[in-house]
């Protein structure tokens, strides 16, 4: 399971966590403007917009989680099994394979405007990567610095929706978490005031009470809820130490941890890794489960202009600052 988020102050940030119980051995990878990337069905890109973003590299391919372009548009795909169904290929249309459908939008696409109008013409097909690694079950949020859009590719055929609040979860379907959102319109970061009763003394005893009923739970749906509701009330300072500090802190509100969600005897999901991106900037901050240290690649300071992927290996094992030794 996973979460994705946006956030805006002078700069754009776009990140999820991964959550899941074991890692596939990701890295952060760019691929510079000249690497070549072959689309099973529509052929070769050997001229493109950087991109950096986390991934398992298979057959020196970048199978990206989340990533951001130099012209400052992100995506991530996150879990959506039961729900996603890819399609036959078709003509007339460029046919895509669900492992391509990060590369392809990224590669290409300078502006949401711009990725409304590829998608148009696109068809999301059931082509997996090799047998070692079948089809993914996903769905994805897409964003620039003014708005964000979910693509769900289901049995009736792609959906594309406006994203107003900026955040994806996992299931259930997109239209369904956002109406779900109707539950809590009375949750506040104010302290509530009585509407109970007038001839009753009832008082907030605790501070944070406006949030009472916000869930807790690790579920998709609640997941979205906590997070749109941090989201939309976080404040944070212009700076960036402050904006990436705060973003972190968002998606902390869902964070998992060991032994809270045991998907097999003995085998627990964790959040694997959070990011963050600064999409304005190019910088790619990230934190693991084993490593609370922020890190960070700034993709501008490598060579964009490369045919070779750039591959930086994720920090692991605790970072402890000792202040008297």
């Amino acid at each position: 399971m996973c979460t994705a988020s946006t956030y805006k102050t002078k700069d754009f940030y776009f990140g999820r966590t991964l959550d899941y119980e074991f890692s596939y051995g990701d890295q952060i990878v760019i691929t510079p403007r000249n690497y070549a990337f072959n689309f099973r069905h529509v052929g070769d890109m050997k001229n493109h917009y950087a991109i950096i973003g986390m991934s398992h590299v298979a057959e020196d391919y970048p199978l990206y989680y989340d990533a951001m372009n130099e012209k400052g548009v992100a995506m991530a795909g996150l879990n959506f099994v039961g729900n996603a169904v890819y399609a036959a290929i078709k003509p007339d249309v460029e046919n895509i394979a669900q492992f391509e459908f990060i590369p392809w939008i990224l590669s290409q696409c300078s502006s949401l405007v711009e990725v409304r109008e590829l998608l148009e013409r696109i068809n999301i097909v059931n082509t997996p990567f090799s047998e070692q690694l079948p089809l993914a079950q996903l769905h994805w949020i897409i964003s620039d610095e003014n708005e964000s859009i979910t693509v769900e590719s289901m049995s009736d055929g792609l959906h594309i929706y406006d994203n107003p609040v900026g955040v994806l979860t996992n299931n259930p379907p997109f239209p369904q978490q956002m109406f779900q959102l109707n539950n809590y319109m009375y949750l506040s970061p104010k302290q509530p005031r009585n509407t109970f009763c007038e001839n009753l003394a009832l008082d907030a005893y605790s501070r944070g009470m406006g949030g009472l009923g916000l869930p807790g739970d690790l579920s998709s749906s609640s997941r979205f809820v906590r997070v749109a509701f941090t989201k939309v009330n976080a404040i944070s300072g212009e700076s960036e130490e402050e904006s990436v500090s705060q973003f972190f802190h968002i998606l902390g509100s869902v964070d998992q941890q060991r032994g809270c969600c045991e998907v097999a005897d003995g085998k627990y999901e964790i959040t694997l890794y959070t990011s963050c991106c600064n999409v304005t900037k190019g910088i790619y901050y990230y934190n693991t489960y084993e490593n609370h240290q922020i890190s960070a690649v700034d993709m501008h300071v490598e060579n964009l202009d490369s045919d070779k992927m750039i591959c930086y290996p994720v920090i692991q094992g605790e970072r402890i600052n000792y202040q008297n030794k």
